[in-house]
């Protein structure tokens, strides 16, 4: 059922999975979501960002053709929301206004979805299983959340020890470079999906 485990698969599914999933890339985007007062629970962002993949890694196909999505749709949606952290973060905009009822709680929105166990890392999941064993490949999966739990717990400290300016210059890097993958996935999908129709 979950195959062998295997070091070679093991390394090169988590080298792949941290590549992807970026959680230090994401540390402006977490800095500047709790300055705008939201709260992120580091044990629960990593925890259901680990049922996410797991269920993804099973269901997810199953789950997305119950209601009529493709991976590729699913994926260009997710690029829409990955576009507007990008834009908030480049131009000190916010398009995320919060309502009254809005919660306080950013862990699921956009912490474990899009940012960690979005679209991107969910395909790539599903492509790698393939290529490596079930039970190395969850492994990686269960290694990278413990990176997730670790960065999300101490982005503070991370902030503290590198500076508020320092912060301000990656966070418009790293805007840029979420901007650049929100348009990579779109552009990769959207030709599957045109290619579809035609």
């Amino acid at each position: 059922m979950f195959g062998e485990f295997n070091w070679h698969h093991f390394i090169s599914a988590f080298v792949v999975l941290f590549a992807v999933i970026d959680i230090t890339g994401n540390i402006p985007v977490i800095l500047t979501l709790k300055k705008r007062g939201k709260k992120i629970n580091a044990l629960k962002g990593a925890l259901l960002s680990l049922i996410m993949f797991f269920l993804f890694f099973y269901v997810g196909e199953a789950f997305l053709n119950l209601f009529g999505v493709d991976i590729s749709s699913f994926a260009v949606a997710g690029s829409f929301i990955i576009f507007i952290v990008a834009m908030e973060m480049i131009l000190d905009i916010e398009i995320f206004r919060d309502q009254p009822d809005t919660p306080k709680d950013a862990t699921f929105v956009p912490v474990v979805f899009p940012l960690i166990a979005g679209a991107g890392a969910l395909t790539t999941l599903l492509s790698i299983r393939s290529q490596y064993s079930d039970i190395s490949i969850l492994a990686a999966v269960i290694a990278n959340m413990v990176i997730v739990y670790l960065v999300l717990k101490l982005t503070k400290k991370i902030e503290s020890i590198l500076g508020r300016g320092f912060i301000y210059m990656i966070q418009k890097f790293f805007g840029i470079i979420l901007l650049a993958i929100s348009v990579k996935l779109f552009m990769a999908n959207i030709t599957r999906l045109l290619a579809q129709l035609n």
